[in-house]
């Protein structure tokens, strides 16, 4: 038997920074055909594209569990949904935000303010994680889906921490649309004009294109003042990701074994920020600004597909109504708070 050499038997244990294309690609491949799919739908049935990239990809569950798709997977609903909130910014401008006034402005920054803490008393008041307020509270008050994501990316990993996600983004789309076809009614009944009915429908409704249904299915003006006054409240998401990134790293909340822990100032919030900025200068010509917009887009359509893929319907049915009861709150919080407030500014 011949002598084994020293080192010669043993085999160098290298993990690479991130899996090659090859090993991610079917997982890729997996989340990308559910968001084609999801698109498809949507844009058939006029229905949210989020949504059904959440049930299309919750149907193919077991493909999360295949050792081949798990990394692409995993990449997609973690990578890919950064770089789509990243590409955010380019959907907004300083111009936009300052064309708002002063008063639309400040009730718009108090009203996500305060729906993300009445998420957090609601979640204390039912004994469920604060963290839980913050995720749900952050996104009813900015964008809906994108918000969730984008928070849950810079919060502890628990062990409901994707169930909770998912749990998020179908309330939040499913209220949202609810809200596209009762608050144009509801801004009617009060004698809103179309001015004020925008302003109401941009700082109240989650998701960004429920806001511009809702919006332009009242009047040109109403549907230019929601959008504006909407991508303000997405321009607000740097801010908060940042505050919860911090918090987080303050409070020293702990991490699953062998997780690294977010960075205090992550790298998709400093490209969102970047983009803005560029924006806002005119740099970016209206094809390129397209371009970015319709990426981001595909990124987040992508990230919840994969998200969904991660998510079982068993573990949803075990959410209970304490989680909805939540949501429901915070909605029906942001909702009368800027009701009252354009009621009490004279309008």
């Amino acid at each position: 038997m011949a002598p084994v050499l020293p080192g010669q038997g043993e085999k160098k244990s290298t993990t690479p920074a991130m899996p090659d294309f090859r090993t991610l690609a079917p997982g890729l491949a997996i989340a990308g055909l559910v968001a084609l799919a999801a698109s498809w739908l949507a844009e058939h049935y006029a229905s949210p594209v989020m949504l059904f990239a959440l049930l299309l990809g919750i149907a193919v569950n077991f493909l999360s569990q295949d050792a081949r798709c798990k990394p692409g997977i995993d990449f997609a609903s973690r990578n890919i949904l950064r770089l789509g909130v990243a590409l955010l910014g380019a959907r907004i401008t300083l111009a936009q935000v300052q064309s708002l006034g002063a008063e639309a402005v400040v009730l718009t920054v108090a009203a996500v303010v305060l729906t993300i803490v009445c998420g957090m008393l609601l979640a204390r008041s039912t004994r469920l994680p604060l963290r839980f307020g913050v995720l749900t509270g952050g996104s009813v008050a900015i964008c809906g889906a994108s918000a969730a994501l984008a928070i849950a990316s810079v919060l502890p990993r628990g062990d409901t921490h994707e169930r909770d996600t998912v749990m998020t983004v179908v309330a939040v789309t499913a209220l949202s649309t609810i809200a596209m076809v009762l608050y144009p009614l509801v801004a009617a009944g009060v004698g809103f004009d179309a001015h004020v009915t925008g302003v109401f429908l941009g700082a109240t409704i989650h998701d960004v294109a429920q806001v511009v249904g809702a919006g332009y299915s009242v009047s040109t003006d109403a549907g230019d003042t929601a959008t504006i006054v909407k991508l303000f409240r997405v321009a607000m998401l740097l801010p908060v990701v940042l505050v919860v990134s911090f918090i987080v790293q303050r409070t020293g909340a702990a991490t699953p074994d062998g997780e690294k822990r977010p960075p205090l100032l992550p790298a998709f919030l400093v490209g969102f920020a970047a983009l803005v900025l560029v924006n806002s200068s005119g740099w970016l010509s209206p094809a390129a600004a397209q371009g970015l917009q319709e990426g981001s887009r595909w990124c987040l359509v992508i990230a919840i597909a994969a998200l969904g893929t991660r998510t079982s319907l068993g573990d949803l049915a075990r959410v209970g109504w304490k989680p909805v009861a939540i949501i429901v709150g915070e909605t029906l919080f942001v909702g009368s708070f800027v009701l009252l407030g354009l009621a009490l500014l004279g309008h």
